[in-house]
């Protein structure tokens, strides 16, 4: 094969490859969502449950159980009755050593994702790790840190640095202030560069394209 066609059929091929590639990595991160769903299922009695009422099964139906429950859940602990059952359960759950660390700090984490008041990831910043002269993409999930602040004698900010390409694993750090570098990226422009390895690189960071016309 001559060295013009083999570059055409590499051509072809990355084509085809950047067509089905994210195709099939979102068809298989949806199927996981829904087969995660579907686990609900079997918390319905036998007589109550789909692939016994319509007998055959269809995928998905787990999300509108996991709809419902959610919906119900909300209407009863938005009462005055459903957040005194609540906070009695709290405490409970509060009294048992392993399980008191594990709750708490799950449900602050997910209070600040769903808060609406700016918490969660504030901006994207880089700081210097794992040495000096290297850096990292970062995330601020905290600042005005009174205590540690007093403690360093400087003003410090937690940071989460992520993993890649799950960005769901990462570390916390305590940095100075002055020691981080704000960058003008987008919380989700940042995530799909840490997704992807680094090769989807946020527009601010690209060099500018040529004019029209130029060779």
């Amino acid at each position: 094969m001559s060295v013009p066609a083999r570059r055409s059929l590499r051509r072809y091929l990355m084509a085809g490859l950047l067509v089905w590639l994210p195709l099939g990595v979102t068809y298989l991160s949806f199927k996981f969502v829904l087969d995660l769903m579907d686990g609900l299922l079997p918390l319905l009695p036998a007589r109550y449950q789909p692939d016994a009422l319509i007998g055959f099964h269809i995928p998905g139906f787990g999300v509108i159980l996991a709809f419902v429950v959610l919906l119900v859940t909300g209407l009863l602990v938005a009462n005055l009755i459903g957040r005194t059952l609540v906070s009695w359960w709290e405490e409970l759950l509060n009294r048992i050593p392993l399980v008191r660390s594990i709750y708490s700090g799950v449900k602050g984490f997910t209070e600040t994702l769903v808060s609406s008041d700016g918490g969660g990831f504030r901006k994207v910043v880089l700081v210097e790790y794992p040495r000096r002269g290297m850096w990292s993409m970062a995330f601020v999930t905290a600042e005005n840190l009174l205590e540690i602040n007093a403690k360093t004698g400087a003003d410090q900010v937690c940071v989460f640095i992520p993993t890649t390409p799950n960005p769901t694993a990462g570390f916390i750090y305590m940095v100075p202030a002055t020691d981080v570098i704000e960058l003008d990226v987008s919380v989700d422009a940042a995530m799909k560069m840490i997704v992807t390895l680094g090769v989807v690189v946020p527009p601010s960071m690209r060099p500018p394209l040529p004019p029209a016309g130029h060779p």
